[in-house]
Formats: structure tokens, C-alpha cells, sequence
């Protein structure tokens, strides 16, 4: 195992459980406990865990961004070749005539670039998402309608709140494809943003099937507003960065796909 595939996995332990202990995590992962030691001092100085006697703890910094959002452009530099893999396994599920709903967030707008002028109708609450199907470019074909919700924009460019989530009652899609801040295997899909999360429980609602979207550095991060457990979702697509722990634990709970690409 990789040394940042193993912090991904201890930082999803301290997460699940608030607390770790480095003679345990020597144990199941098989190294030494310098080895987890070392981990733990990489950890800290990135600010997600604090060091105590014999392990670590989430830091109260780290739990307090539960609520914090980051900005949209922010979020789009961040596993851009994972996030271009994962759109190109999701693109497989759309066939010509479909209504497609598409949530917002930087994963679903790849997913959106390679949709650009097929048959389809989409309904979506992202304003990127729109301005990129619906740009008239010289290379974009005749398509589908795409229709936007309306409502209050959130720092990832969502449109959420009541205009969003009355109009979203209306529709019936065949399929939705949804991001998300973190996975967690017993959390759910989750974000920091409470209109979020309200907005994309309508959009699950609206789809016949939903998909999840998500690069592995989602996964143990927690928001602090659940939108949807496991049950409600057929699918999640993710990258090859995804350690073998965690494609155990979100195997147990749900269809996993694991998109050809990105980080090896």
C-alpha cells in the first residue's frame, strides 16, 4: 500500500470514529508503528488530525469545515484527470431520448462537456452546467432542451432553495447524475451546504435511477448535511486512486464502478 493511500485510509478511520490508535492501525495495515507514526506527523501538518498520547484525533479545525464550502473554481483544480475518467464511465449510462437531471459540481461538468449536443433533454440546477451546454460554440451540434431550476446560487455554483425545488417536484427523469463533498460508508453522501442538500434530495426524487459521481479524495470526508444514504443511489463511479480498504467498505453498500484513468 502507497503511503498516501494508507493516510487516506487512517484519515478515514479518525472520521468514522473521531479517534485512532497507532498499535491498531499497525495491525490492519500491516507496517510498523514508526511507519504509522510518521503517517500521523504527515497528517498533522496538513491540519487534519491532531496527535495524542498512543494515536490521533480529528482536528477540531478539520470538523469545524464540515460547514465550509469551497468555491467552485477552487474545486475544479482538484483531481482533474480522475474527474475527466469518471465522466467518461458515466457518459456509457446516457442513451439518445433520455431526460437526464444533472446536479451540480465540478465531476457532473465534465460529464456535461462530453453531452454537448447529444439527443437528450437535461434538467439541471448548475449555472456552469448550462453555460456549457447550451454555449453556442461552432462545434456544438443540435441537442436536446436544457433546462435550468432558478433559485439562490451557492458558492458551487448550485441553484438551490424553494424556485429550485418546486420546479424539480415537476419533472421526471430517466436517469440523474449527482456530486457530492464526502462519502462515507455509514454517513452516506453528504455536504456542507444545507440548500444543497435539500436540492439534491429533489433531484434524486426526480430520476428513475441516480448515479454518484465522486474522485476518491471524496471519500471519509464528512459534510454536515446528509442528502442521500446508500439505498437511494444505483450506482457510484469513482477513480482508480481509491485504496482497496475503501472499495471494501463502499462495495458493501453500493454498486461501485472504478473509472480506467487518472491516478494509478
Amino acid at each position: 500500500m502507497l503511503a498516501a493511500e494508507r493516510r487516506r485510509h487512517i484519515l478515514a478511520a479518525a472520521v468514522a470514529h473521531g479517534a485512532v490508535r497507532v498499535i491498531d492501525l499497525a495491525e490492519e495495515l500491516g507496517v510498523s508503528e514508526m511507519t504509522i507514526r510518521r503517517d500521523l506527523d504527515r497528517l498533522e501538518e496538513a491540519g487534519e488530525l491532531t496527535k495524542v498520547h498512543g494515536g490521533a484525533v480529528r482536528t477540531a479545525g478539520s470538523l469545524s469545515g464540515r460547514g465550509l464550502e469551497p468555491i467552485s473554481a477552487l474545486k475544479a483544480e482538484r483531481a482533474t484527470a480522475e474527474k475527466t475518467a469518471i465522466a467518461r464511465a458515466a457518459l456509457a449510462l446516457v442513451e439518445d431520448g433520455m431526460t437526464v437531471a444533472i446536479g451540480a459540481g465540478t465531476t457532473t461538468l465534465e460529464l456535461a462537456r462530453l453531452l454537448r449536443g447529444r439527443a437528450i433533454a437535461v434538467v439541471t440546477n448548475s449555472i456552469s452546467l448550462f453555460h456549457v451546454m447550451t454555449d453556442p460554440a461552432d462545434d456544438l451540434v443540435a441537442g436536446g432542451a436544457v433546462q435550468l431550476t432558478g433559485g439562490q446560487r451557492t458558492p458551487s455554483d448550485a441553484l438551490v432553495g424553494p424556485v429550485a425545488n418546486a420546479m424539480l417536484e415537476r419533472v421526471r427523469c430517466d436517469i440523474g447524475f449527482l456530486g457530492c463533498h464526502g462519502i462515507d460508508p455509514t454517513a452516506g453522501f453528504t455536504t456542507p451546504n444545507i440548500g444543497e442538500a435539500e436540492t439534491n434530495r429533489r433531484l434524486i426524487g426526480a430520476s428513475r435511477n441516480t448515479v454518484m459521481l465522486a474522485d476518491h479524495t471524496k471519500f471519509g470526508e464528512i459534510g454536515a448535511h446528509l442528502f442521500g444514504e446508500f439505498s437511494v443511489v444505483e450506482q457510484l463511479i469513482t477513480d482508480s486512486g481509491l485504496g482497496p480498504a475503501a472499495r471494501e467498505a463502499l462495495s458493501s453498500v453500493v454498486e461501485l464502478t472504478i473509472a480506467e484513468g487518472g491516478v494509478q
